[in-house]
């Protein structure tokens, strides 16, 4: 049998077991690049190791480590607090707050990765605050932040710019920012409908209290504590916050102090000097466990190894078919097919499926290439056909096994972990089969010749 046939039919086994069974899907993802990479490939064990994604491991790993004694000794609750202030009460608007927040900083040339590691944990906390679907926060940060990809200064659009500027085709970079923008908050209105946004306009502002992180170590402080305390002295820190309740507009402790300088230090060094995220959040982590051992208790433990384990695994097997050729395969297939409507789908098709399982910006560098001949051909529009395959490869990075949708899944409560994740694999799973054909009917079929 065709080793892309083989390559491909472990993929599906990857899905079809660790969807029927309680086995992790990274582990199937391992164990499945050995099998294959042994016995049909041919492979060595130092060939299988350079799939392993080392860098979405750190950044996973680092990230859900800072957020996790953040938590721990209660600054990431004051930041909730402080956030809440700005919605006074009003839950209907802290999707959108949250949508408007993560796009501004992709817009303006952030990583989407980065992006959501600094948004999600904060998003997701102020989601439990409200009572709001885990799952619709953390889709508004998804989405929010894949709004600005595709900015002239966003590495994303860079990505594409360059790429067009090595062929002689010309396309327009502000039609593809603003079809993406468009795009990208239509979906932001169908997830805000589609999980609870319509019962959130029909309520009155509520303000809900939230629960005190699980694991608080005896240096954190309370912020509904300190300002009970205030308000009964009388001191500073009486305050009326959302709906009228006591504010947490205490002072904060030292370490949570040097925990808000760290983790903003780690966002503008990730953001403009374009340092590794995942590193960087690494040492701000030790550096605070090392400073603040009694208030930092326990934070190592709640890194969250399970979603680092499936992530990584799927990634590596899907290396391993890259390796193979038999991606690469199939999108030159695709591109000698002589009826270019047909081809410019199924680019869209493949560059949706590949995405939502791999980097988006490696998939675009690999796949417009291939969509030149097929452009060059005139049949149909550059641009149409571009903004159609550059947003079906980036609004599946909802799935959980993006990197994007990896930290959402990490950064959410571990009560409602598996949900998130099942609602993400469904989202991203709609977005796998919707983006194509959408975007082939906006974009591509008007633009045929």
């Amino acid at each position: 049998m065709d080793t892309h046939v083989i390559g491909l039919i472990g993929l599906l086994l990857i899905f079809v077991i660790g969807t029927t069974r309680p086995v992790s899907l990274g582990a199937l993802g391992i164990a499945m690049t050995f099998l294959v990479g042994t016995f049909v490939v041919g492979e060595s064990v130092d060939d299988m190791y350079t799939g392993f994604p080392a860098d979405l491991f750190v950044l996973l790993a680092g990230v859900t480590y800072l957020f996790a004694l953040a938590t721990t000794n209660g600054t990431v609750e004051w930041i909730i607090d402080w956030a809440a202030r700005l919605v006074k009460g009003n839950r209907a608007l802290v999707p959108w707050i949250v949508f408007i927040a993560a796009a501004l900083p992709t817009m303006a040339g952030a990583l989407g990765p980065a992006t959501v590691a600094m948004l999600a944990p904060l998003s997701l906390g102020l989601a439990t605050r409200y009572g709001l679907s885990q799952r619709m926060v953390g889709l508004m940060v998804i989405h929010g932040s894949a709004a600005g990809n595709f900015s002239p200064i966003n590495p994303l659009g860079a990505i594409v710019t360059q790429t067009m500027a090595s062929t002689d085709l010309e396309m327009s970079i502000a039609a593809l920012f603003f079809a993406n923008l468009a795009y990208n908050l239509v979906l932001g209105v169908a997830i805000y409908l589609c999980f609870g946004g319509r019962a959130l306009l029909q309520r009155q502002p509520v303000t809900a209290e939230v629960p005190k992180p699980a694991g608080v170590g005896p240096g954190a402080r309370s912020i509904r504590e300190s300002s009970s305390l205030a308000a009964q002295t009388g001191g500073p820190g009486t305050g009326t916050g959302a709906g009228g309740t006591t504010s947490g507009r205490s002072r904060l402790g030292v370490d949570q102090v040097f925990t808000l300088f760290a983790i903003l230090t780690v966002a503008a060094c990730s953001m403009v000097l374009e340092l590794d995220i995942g590193f960087l959040a690494f040492v701000a982590a030790v550096v605070l466990h090392l400073a603040f051992p009694t208030s930092s208790k326990g934070a190592d433990k709640r890194i969250s190894w399970g979603v680092v384990l499936l992530i990584c695994g799927v990634v590596t097997y899907v290396a391993a078919l890259e390796r193979y050729g038999t991606v690469e395969m199939v999108g030159n297939a695709i591109a000698d097919m002589s009826a270019p409507l047909v081809a410019a789908f199924l680019l869209c098709l493949i560059g949706a499926f590949t995405s939502a399982l791999a980097s988006s910006a490696a998939l675009l560098v690999a796949l417009i290439p291939l969509a030149v001949p097929l452009m060059a051909q005139g049949e149909v529009g550059v641009t149409a056909l571009v903004v159609a395959v550059a947003i079906s490869a980036t609004v599946v990075d909802s799935t959980p096994f993006s990197t994007v949708g990896a930290l959402v899944v990490a950064n959410s409560p571990e009560e409602k972990r598996d949900d998130v994740f099942r609602g993400l694999l469904v989202w991203g799973a709609v977005m796998v089969v919707t983006a194509p054909v959408l975007t082939w009917l906006a974009f591509v079929l008007p633009s045929a010749a």
